[in-house]
């Protein structure tokens, strides 16, 4: 079985069938209100690891800025490409992380799991005390951020994974999953036409199933944003600079999905998502890492990115973005998106 840098990095493998598998065996430690897994939620304690480029990472770059947990969570951001063995701080002076003091990822799961054999991903929470990983369970991370870190939310912080919807948010989450964050990966990575056109036809399956619910209303779950919008909006962010191409998604470019394109854009001028958003980081990785499907690490110049700010109408439909809170405040100079990277400047 070949292997590439994506596949060594996050443990994933293409079965005999041809089939792009995850590797979804992380590591399940949780930082709680109550401590029970001996890390208690506690503000300037943890830094959270992320890059730009990742999807994954991208849904902890935003449910944090939405939260307003900036002050209370440090973020530390690894470069946009990464070798064999894990993500690197390049980014920073000197190639360290100013935090935590390491040049790689690596370090900080190595220091915990000496010879740690999975893979090494981001988004992942570091205990700065000790230098050690605590969780790289990215779709856990999240929901703790908006459950078991709410006595640090921001005043108004919206409710992400309100109680009495998370059944719902948790049905919409597993199909897009299934079809979709992963369905994209199980596409590009497929290792044969059957394998491929069977992820192809889950795909767009599922977004025929989703264009169809938005177009009845702004959200996914509810009237307000919600861990589900999260979820889906980062790979329909990386749809046409990324996957319609380089994973061969090519029925539909997300511009050519109407409800899709527009509920995209509604999101995307929503703070906390498009300024969040390195179009720059996302297309560098996934061409220069991905040097099986991509062997000259050629990056493409396009798509035209002015598209995203074009009026979305998505307002007619109602719904409240937050709810009965606020939209979160600027982003920091520390953690701005470099202009040239994004549409918004």
């Amino acid at each position: 079985m070949s292997t590439t840098n994506e596949d060594q990095a996050t443990g994933s493998y293409v079965s005999g069938e041809g089939e792009f598998t995850r590797d979804q065996r992380y590591i399940a430690t949780r930082i709680t209100a109550d401590g029970r897994d001996g890390y208690a939620v506690e503000a300037g304690r943890y830094r959270l690891v992320v890059s730009r480029a990742c999807p994954w990472a991208n849904r902890a770059i935003i449910v944090r800025r939405l939260l307003g947990l900036e002050g209370a969570l440090s973020m530390g951001i690894a470069g946009p490409t990464h070798d064999a063995r894990s993500w690197t701080f390049d980014l920073d002076e000197g190639g360290r992380d100013p935090v935590l003091g390491i040049e790689r990822l690596q370090e900080a799961y190595f220091a915990r799991f000496p010879g740690y054999e999975r893979g090494i991903t981001v988004p992942a929470i570091v205990d700065e005390v000790t230098g050690k990983v605590v969780t790289n369970d990215y779709a856990q991370i999240t929901l703790d951020m908006s459950t078991e870190w709410s006595a640090l939310h921001r005043p108004g912080a919206p409710e992400l994974y309100p109680s009495e919807l998370r059944a719902e948010i948790d049905e919409v989450n597993d199909g897009v999953f299934r079809d979709v964050n992963n369905g994209v990966y199980r596409c590009g990575f497929a290792g044969s036409q059957g394998a491929y056109e069977k992820a192809y036809g889950r795909l767009f399956a599922r977004l025929d199933a989703l264009s169809e619910r938005l177009s009845a209303q702004r959200y996914l779950v509810g009237d307000t944003i919600t861990e589900a919008d999260v979820r889906l909006w980062t790979t329909l962010a990386r749809f046409d600079a990324v996957y319609h191409g380089h994973f061969k998604t090519n029925r539909s470019k997300l511009s050519e999905m109407p409800v899709l394109w527009a509920y995209a854009r509604d999101l995307f001028q929503t703070p906390g998502f498009g300024d969040t958003t390195d179009f720059v980081h996302i297309k560098r990785h996934y061409y220069e890492v991905h040097r099986d499907i991509n062997p000259t690490g050629i990056v493409p110049v396009g798509p035209d990115l002015s598209g995203w700010l074009e009026p979305h109408g998505r307002e007619e439909l109602g719904g409240r973005p937050f709810g009965d809170g606020t939209p979160p405040g600027p982003p920091s100079a520390a953690e701005t998106v470099p202009a040239g990277h994004t549409p918004l400047g």
